[in-house]
């Protein structure tokens, strides 16, 4: 993407004056790297989104934006309901609620590589990955429509963990307001057997040594330390919310022009947040971000199992669990007034600042952990919301290294046997069902998520706390 197309601010930030039918200014965070690295679709959908009925300040890209349905993957907007504002089911995904969990262990990684095979296998079992996983759980109506209204708070009532973990995700286990009554028969039959799974594509379970820590004092808050082992499950809603992501785009689609909505893209189809329509899509939303909740505190639970069967009992406490494929209602200041808005986050992280209420007391004074999920073999990372954050993009950041190229030209390039191979001689063991899978997932897939990263500290959109390396990595 040509860098001359913007305004430059800053080294990470970029802004696109509102021209034709934009309402506010479009702005993108990334270092003039990125940025050219990046195809001219963002540019397109960036400043398409920015022209939907009650947007506020600006629409956003993150520093790992790409191509997406409708809206960017790393894209953020937010919407004032009271000003005509809209709910854009391209804007929250068709994976809603995927994200991130890391839980921490009092393991050193010459512990872990004792019995990496072993522990590798114990979790291969006890995980259910690939396309189309199921698990042994199995969701009658009543149990289905529970789980839909009471996410992981759901999952602890049925033996899934304890009360302790429910403090350290977003929404306290659950989001309110979820209506399971709008979540059609499809959506629900696709996930009466999936509870538990991680799925496939980028989805993974990864046991990570600490290998650098760039902020002591917020990585102690943390409980993170150079050469401590924690483990991440990157998983979502399966097929429960892409399901419900299908059946309210070709709602939405039809019912826009009907409240005057002129898209510039069919995928943007967006609904005023108080129609009917917009109001059975939260209601629907809502019970698929509860949905992935329940999902990977199962997840959490088959871990825990996984992980006593070699080690014995020991602590896996969360640090936190953050989700990058939602619509949220929450309070944030605009041109010197609090408003309640709607703040989509696509393939975006959520990163409330330090003594934000909605964050645990034990971490609450460092800000909320972002979890920044890299490709497979390279390395992740730990960062911490800011107060700038709340100011520059409604408290958001990136979620990923963001794909540099696609699944298929990504195919033509490596096999997963390759791929396989070349993790282990780094002393990494991949377990997956899908050789194809892998190499679609090849690391030269993805952007460098260490550039990616450091943009978003240098935005001030999170800091930097701590490097994470893959030792053992589930993939479906």
């Amino acid at each position: 993407m040509d860098a001359s197309r913007f305004q430059r601010v800053s080294d990470t930030e970029w802004r696109i004056k509102p021209f034709g039918k934009m309402r506010v200014p479009a702005v993108v965070f990334a270092t003039e790297g990125l940025i050219q690295g990046m195809d001219d679709k963002v540019y397109e959908q960036v400043t398409n989104v920015a022209t939907l009925p009650g947007i506020e300040k600006a629409s956003f890209a993150m520093p790992d934006a790409h191509w997406g349905y409708g809206f960017p993957i790393g894209g953020v907007a937010a919407f004032d309901a009271e000003r005509g504002g809209v709910i854009s089911a391209g804007g929250v995904g068709f994976d809603i609620s995927c994200g991130v969990r890391t839980l921490l262990t009092r393991l050193s990684p010459a512990d872990v590589e004792k019995v990496q095979k072993d522990l590798a296998d114990a979790l291969f079992r006890s995980v259910p990955a690939g396309v189309g996983s199921t698990s042994t759980i199995r969701l009658g109506s009543k149990e289905m429509d529970a789980m839909l209204r009471g996410g992981a708070r759901w999952a602890v009532h049925e033996g899934y963990g304890t009360r302790y973990d429910l403090e350290h995700i977003e929404e306290g286990g659950a989001v309110e307001g979820a209506s399971p009554r709008d979540v059609s028969d499809r959506a629900k039959a696709r996930q009466r057997e999936e509870m538990g799974t991680l799925g496939s594509g980028n989805h993974y379970l990864e046991v990570q040594r600490v290998a650098e820590i760039f902020d002591a004092e917020i990585a102690g808050a943390f409980g993170l330390s150079v050469d401590g082992v924690v483990v991440s499950i990157h998983c979502g809603s399966r097929g429960l919310g892409h399901q419900i992501g299908t059946d309210y785009l070709k709602l939405m689609v039809n019912e826009a022009p009907r409240h005057g909505i002129q898209l510039p893209d069919r995928e943007l189809a967006s609904v005023p947040v108080k129609s009917e329509v917009g109001r059975r899509y939260l209601g629907a939303m809502r019970a698929g971000i509860n949905c992935a909740l329940a999902n990977r505190q199962i997840v959490t639970h088959f871990t825990r199992r996984a992980f006593a069967s070699i080690f014995g009992e020991i602590p896996l406490p969360i640090l936190y669990d953050v989700s990058h494929n939602t619509c949220k209602e929450e309070t944030h200041w605009v041109d010197g007034d609090q408003k309640r808005l709607f703040v989509h986050r696509k393939g975006a992280t959520r990163a409330f600042g330090p003594g934000h209420p909605e964050l645990p007391d034990s971490i609450r004074a460092a800000g909320q952990p972002v979890l920044i999920g890299g490709s497979m073999g390279t390395s992740s990372y730990i960062l911490a919301g800011t107060e700038k954050s709340m100011r520059l993009a409604f408290g958001s950041a990136c979620h990923g290294a963001g794909r540099a190229m696609s699944r298929h030209e990504a195919l033509k390039r490596w096999r997963g046997r390759q791929v396989i191979d070349d993790l282990a001689s780094k002393g990494i063991v991949i377990r997956s069902h899908s050789s194809r899978g892998v190499a679609e997932e090849a690391p030269g897939a993805y952007k460098d998520v260490a550039e990616v990263v450091n943009a978003a500290d240098e935005a001030d959109l999170a800091r930097k706390v701590a490097k994470l390396v893959p030792l053992i990595c589930i993939k479906g």
